[in-house]
């Protein structure tokens, strides 16, 4: 009897989305003008196919307890790729050979993240993230616009029938996926998979090869991308290095609505698969009732937040323990017996003055010692922004000795200064916020929506503005503390969700622009200084005061440093993390209605550049990814050299792309060089 419990505990999740799929293709069936024919299905089934590959991949590196962000770049790089090398005038090119070559390129990357992730002990979401930026300029540095040619006999295996007019070449190849995965689950290797998801310690104590299981993981999982690359490739018939960029929100959703637990050890690729056809349906059923494609995104995000939620609510469930708390609490107050309801005065423990023997006079410990450990971390972002702009001196010139450049690089850096308080403070407590780029889209597209050029209109727009953002970091902080999920997949949703709302709101072509004051603000000189950079003096002193002199702050590092640890203590953890999150996404806001005033204007992507930076200035300037440790000074510095280094490159012919991947570098050597020595053993 316990064992059929268990059994149907294990298989809930796939059986729960093969049901919800059957039943929404109920639902277009009845909706469509006629019954579903072969031709519907193959339609449907090549539709999904690259989604269900590459959230295949993804499942095993989470059921492995990783994650990879990374998926669809590697899926772009496949795509180039193909596009870039086939031969334009070879229409029968040989399927499996490109095949096996796109393949081949995913599982490098696979490896590449399976190194610094298995080997280094690196943070697989600082890893991938990393390694998403350098894929998506090495794409960019193949073809930097939509073109090339892949041969049709790709398109036309790919896109072809199995079984004439019985079985789609999409869900034989499906179909194959999904054996394979039966098999490779039965084998060592499989069965480690689960082992090390569900308890690493406990199968590194059983003898298991962790390490090498993790390498394995990443270099599978890329492969998976790889096919999946070479099927949009054989779908598209060309390469366009952006055809990857949109899906990471859909793949992640595909993995936990399948049945997959983020964390590891429960769920599989199977149910991905079907969780990725949910998701289409979902979109196509919108597309038929007339519902804007601008929903999508929308969807997508409540989907996963929903699926994550279903998945994760149990009896000792965050929010199980939620609702008891919030009962307890309200059955007290009904009695009366709430401490803040019992009088008889101050119940504080009373501690007897007790007199101190006579001793030497206290020496204080000098400013080097008190802060040794602050100035080892964040020193180098100083040393290396000094080398940085040496180098722009010699290769430029004119720029130590003129003033321009120095108030350029204050002003451009005051963004990512800005972001560094907000994301910053987020890391420092252990968590990420993924939310960052379309945060600051969202609340530029608005203020210029509502201030349409008029500097009276700033008076209310600036503070509703301000609001929204706050009302943003407050989802965000609540669906993590009061739902208990991870603030990756929160903030992630959340992303989603802004990017619908911004194209619902400014109907795909943001309108208005930014008033004549706001654009004074960032744009004139006072004294030779832009206005801007007065308010960032005024804001790095209040940042510096309040991450190392307030409550606060305090609480924040305590968090960071052991969540048990601060709950003991009695820190107020939830109430610290709801407003680590409305702190980031406030600076974010500021950030959306700063670019607008710079650049005049509010566009869609406005933040896509800014969400690895707010992550790369934290770590550059030596906090610690896993939380605890960091300044805001060095931080500041992170800013400063990452802006120099752009400007130095903005002054070579070096193509753009090079950024992303300097970017990406960047981040992976500093963690590297700054790590904790607790996580290089």
């Amino acid at each position: 009897m316990h064992g059929s419990k268990f059994r149907l505990a294990r298989f809930r999740g796939l059986a729960t989305a093969i049901v919800v799929f059957a039943i929404l293709l109920l639902i277009v069936d009845l909706i469509s003008a006629g019954p579903l024919n072969y031709f519907d299905i193959s339609f449907l089934s090549s539709g999904g196919a690259t989604l269900a590959l590459t959230a295949v991949g993804a499942t095993i590196v989470i059921l492995s307890g990783g994650f990879d962000l990374s998926a669809g770049a590697v899926l772009s790089l496949v795509n180039v790729v193909l596009a870039t090398t086939m031969d334009p005038t070879n229409f029968e090119a040989s399927v499996v050979l490109w095949t096996a070559i796109g393949i081949g390129v995913g599982m490098l990357v696979g490896a590449f993240n399976g190194f610094f992730i298995a080997f280094l002990r690196l943070q697989p979401i600082v890893v991938t993230l990393s390694t998403m930026f350098i894929v998506q300029g090495v794409t960019l540095l193949i073809q930097d616009k939509p073109g090339g040619f892949v041969s049709p006999s790709l398109g036309g295996f790919y896109m072809g029938d199995l079984i004439p007019n019985w079985i789609p070449m999409p869900v034989g190849l499906l179909v194959a996926v999904g054996l394979f995965w039966l098999w490779m689950k039965r084998t060592r290797f499989g069965t480690a998979v689960y082992a090390v998801g569900s308890d690493a310690n406990a199968a590194a104590a059983a003898g298991l090869r962790v390490t090498w299981i993790r390498f394995g993981v990443y270099v599978v999982a890329g492969g998976f991308y790889g096919l999946g690359g070479v099927f949009i490739s054989a779908q598209t018939g060309s390469g366009d290095p952006l055809v990857g960029n949109s899906l990471l929100l859909s793949v992640f959703a595909a993995v936990v609505v399948g049945g997959t637990r983020l964390g590891g050890g429960r769920g599989g690729p199977i149910g991905s698969i079907f969780g990725a056809y949910i998701l289409m349906i979902v979109v196509n059923i919108l597309l038929v009732l007339n519902v804007s494609a601008y929903y999508s995104s929308i969807a997508e995000g409540l989907i996963l937040l929903l699926a994550v939620l279903a998945g994760s609510v149990t009896r000792d469930s965050t929010l199980a323990h939620q609702i008891r708390s919030a009962l307890t609490w309200l059955r007290a107050w009904r009695a009366g017996t709430l401490a803040s309801q019992i009088g008889g005065g101050d119940k504080r423990l009373i501690i007897p003055d007790v007199e101190r023997p006579a001793s030497k006079a206290m020496v204080m410990p000098s400013f080097w010692s008190r802060h040794s450990e602050t100035l080892r971390f964040a020193l180098p972002s100083y040393a290396a922004l000094i080398l940085v702009i040496v180098v722009t001196q010699l290769a430029l010139g004119n720029a130590v000795f003129n003033w321009t450049y120095w108030n350029s690089l204050a002003v451009l850096s005051s963004f990512l200064a800005i972001m560094a308080l907000g994301q910053g403070t987020v890391i420092l407590t252990g968590g990420l916020d993924l939310s960052v780029p379309w945060t600051i889209g969202f609340c530029g597209i608005l203020l210029a929506g509502m201030v349409q050029g008029s500097d009276a209109a700033l008076v209310y727009a600036l503070p509703t503005v301000l609001a929204v953002a706050a009302l943003i970091g407050l989802i965000n902080g609540l669906g993590i503390v009061w739902l208990g999920l991870s603030p990756i997949v929160v903030t992630l949703a959340t992303n989603g969700m802004l990017q619908g709302a911004a194209l619902i709101y400014s109907g795909g072509t943001p309108a208005g622009f930014s008033s004549p004051l706001l654009r004074w603000f960032m744009t004139a000189k006072v004294l030779g200084v832009t206005p801007v950079v007065y308010f960032m003096v005024v804001f790095v002193a209040f940042a510096v005061i309040f991450l190392s002199r307030t409550s606060f702050g305090r609480r924040v590092y305590g968090i960071g440093n052991s969540l048990r640890a601060a709950q003991l203590s009695g820190i107020a953890v939830g109430r610290t993390l709801v407003g680590v999150y409305v702190l980031s996404a406030v600076c974010a806001g500021l950030v959306g209605i700063l670019l607008t005033g710079f650049s005049g204007q509010a566009s869609l992507g406005m933040g896509d550049d800014y969400l690895l930076p707010s992550i790369a200035v934290v770590v550059v300037g030596g906090a610690l990814i896993t939380g605890g440790r960091g300044h805001y000074l060095g931080m500041l510095g992170g800013a400063l050299l990452l802006t120099a280094l752009q400007t130095l490159l903005a002054g070579t012919t070096l193509p753009y792309a090079t950024r992303a991947i300097i970017y990406g570098v960047v981040v992976l050597g500093a963690v590297i060089a700054l790590r904790d020595r607790r996580e290089a053993t």
